[in-house]
């Protein structure tokens, strides 16, 4: 057993997703959370910025003790986890592979929408995890980079009319294309569902990238004996930019009152 947090590290507020997960599943861990809200999105950032952000989130969670890292960003996830994990000497866990794995199994007619920051797509990372397990497999790849910021300004709920018009201008071709299974490759993208699938339809699975990693994680500490031994766990939160922008939308992706768990951090000294 390992009673030391797990760290979580995002653009924004995406990778709650990923929290709300781990927090469902392993309701005992102690989570240190960090949101890099001022410089979000990282998504149509260059490789190079993308991997010194990535550095210094990283840096910033290692100042605590902790048994495990997961990026809870597609982004960073497609371009920058091999090269943390060769610079960190704890675990440190992506997204991607895990949401390709369910994609792969999932589809019926191997017809796989995928949609992510400019960045993933860019990368192909998705594509070759999802064809190295369905060889078969046809993906219909679109970038949504208006979808970050629109879900970090809180327009993600249903009967927005901003947020359903851009997804149906997005998801229009790749429903189209007459896919049965669609990955939301970014974090932030789950806090679309509802919008997303009213669009796409129920003969439409989605795949939600932040839980998948969030299973991961489960799995890897269990086959590791890393789980914590208590009955509730601690949650902190960090930021990047302002706190109260930051706790609002997250009580309510949450459902519960982080307000006085949040603090702002000075990433740039990392």
């Amino acid at each position: 057993m390992d009673q030391k947090p797990i760290g979580v590290f995002d653009s924004g507020l995406g990778g709650l997703t990923t929290v709300r997960e781990l927090i469902r599943l392993l309701p005992g861990e102690d989570i240190v959370y960090f949101g890099d809200t001022g410089r979000v999105p990282y998504g149509s950032r260059s490789k190079e910025t993308i991997r010194k952000y990535a550095r210094q989130d990283v840096a910033f969670l290692r100042t605590f003790d902790l048994k495990a890292i997961v990026i809870a960003c597609g982004t960073v996830s497609t371009t920058a986890l091999d090269l943390l994990a060769r610079e960190n000497p704890i675990p440190i866990l992506g997204v991607v592979e895990p949401a390709a794995r369910a994609a792969a199994q999932a589809t019926r007619n191997h017809r796989i929408g995928l949609i992510g920051t400019q960045a993933t797509i860019r990368s192909g990372a998705y594509e070759r995890y999802i064809t190295s397990a369905l060889p078969e497999a046809q993906i219909f790849a679109r970038p949504c980079p208006l979808f970050v910021p629109l879900v970090e300004n809180g327009r993600f709920h249903r009967g927005d009319v901003v947020i359903e018009t851009i997804v149906r201008e997005y998801l229009s071709p790749i429903r189209d294309a007459g896919v049965d299974t669609l990955v939301l490759g970014c974090t932030h993208y789950p806090l679309l569902e509802e919008v997303i699938g009213d669009f796409m339809g129920p003969d439409v699975q989605l795949i939600n990238a932040g839980a998948e990693g969030a299973r991961e994680v489960v799995e890897k500490l269990r086959l590791s004996d890393a789980l914590a031994d208590r009955a509730e766990g601690t949650r902190r939160y960090f930021v990047s930019d302002r706190v109260e922008d930051f706790s609002r939308l997250a009580s309510i992706f949450l459902r519960q009152d982080v307000t006085g768990d949040v603090t702002q951090v000075d990433i740039g000294q990392f």
